[in-house]
């Protein structure tokens, strides 16, 4: 039996976009973790700043939450960087200020064959209590937004565990002790969503920005990003799964298919016609350009999210975190031009 479509909540818009149904609009959202949704004006609304607010789960739920309130993403998204997961293996983190995101300063290790040098993972360590208490406050609110919970890509933490490029060189000399390294960080990473789902998570969105076809090249994302992403993505028992890779993904497009995703997101740097007929089965989640959000006007904003729909979006979304002085009325229109361009279709009803 089909649902109204002018009864459903935006958590069941968005499950039944991600699973291939038609609905009276299309979902808007922002996931948030390396995928930023959070504003300066947003911030300043709240009262609520960073870098106090990515340690504390009140204020973490205050923010995206206002966001939401205030006609911004059809979401709330948790947390609001990608540096979580990191800390908790071992990483040194800078948390920022109110301009910067938390970012990584230090490597705990040099080499991926230092394995054993990292400490147990717990899900007491680092921030990592701070995001599941955060998720619990949003489920609790009971308002239909769904909540977005973020893992970072197990390349990408390992990238942070170890410098970048030195592991670059011990994916072709070391491939042992990488795939080695790789399986403990998706032990670890599995650990952390399984809590996020257990807290309320109504989707995961894994972000891979090292996982790029311009970092990896297709061997070594079919090696080393693939296998790992499906065994996390088969791990979540959640109603939506999100990933999202950064930059030009021409080398791994035909790899994409085999990703266990329900929706894939991908940058602006990316044509929606050339890579829809490489994610059959997925959602197109996308592109509208993050730049643009930040500097361009309403009107131009309106342009970008019609030729997003018209080109084949399923979920529209910014194609990658947001700056900090995107205005919130250049989000607001982002969400109402999708809305609108679907107005006539309220008393339709949920299909296959």
């Amino acid at each position: 039996m089909g649902i109204l479509m002018k009864q459903l909540t935006a958590i069941d818009r968005l499950t039944a976009v991600a699973h291939g149904k038609k609905v009276d609009h299309q979902p808007c959202i922002c996931p948030g973790g390396m995928m930023n949704m959070i504003i300066t004006e947003i911030m300043e609304r709240s009262g609520i700043s960073w870098p106090e607010a990515h340690n504390n789960a009140e204020q973490m739920a205050a923010l995206t939450y206002e966001l939401n309130h205030a006609g911004g993403f059809e979401n709330y998204g948790v947390p609001f960087c990608m540096t979580v997961e990191a800390e908790a293996m071992g990483a040194t983190v800078d948390m920022g200020d109110a301009q910067t995101e938390p970012h990584v300063v230090d490597s705990p290790l040099s080499s991926a064959t230092q394995l054993d040098q990292l400490a147990p993972f717990s899900l007491d360590q680092g921030r990592i209590p701070t995001v599941l208490t955060a998720i619990r406050l949003l489920k609790a609110k009971g308002t239909g937004v769904p909540v977005i919970a973020n893992i970072t890509g197990p390349v990408s933490v390992a990238g942070t565990l170890v410098d970048m490029t030195s592991l670059l060189m011990e994916l072709r000399k070391k491939p042992e002790a990488c795939h080695r390294l790789m399986s403990l960080i998706t032990d670890n990473l599995i650990t952390y969503g399984q809590a996020q789902v257990a807290a309320g998570a109504d989707a995961i969105c894994i972000a891979e920005p090292s996982g790029t076809g311009e970092i990896l090249g297709r061997r070594f994302f079919h090696e080393y990003s693939l296998p790992y992403l499906n065994r996390l993505l088969d791990s979540l028992e959640v109603p939506v799964k999100i990933v999202h890779i950064c930059g030009r993904l021409h080398s791994i497009y035909e790899e994409l298919s085999a990703l266990h995703c329900d929706a894939f997101s991908f940058d602006a740097c990316v044509s929606i016609e050339e890579i829809k007929p490489y994610l059959a089965g997925k959602a197109i989640m996308g592109n509208v350009n993050t730049h643009a959000l930040g500097s361009m006007s309403g009107h131009k904003i309106e342009q970008l999210t019609k030729a997003a729909l018209n080109k084949g979006a399923d979920i529209v979304a910014p194609a990658c975190g947001l700056p900090l002085t995107t205005p919130l009325a250049n989000i607001q229109t982002m969400v109402a031009t999708v809305r609108n361009e679907f107005s006539g279709d309220e008393q339709h009803e949920l299909s296959d």
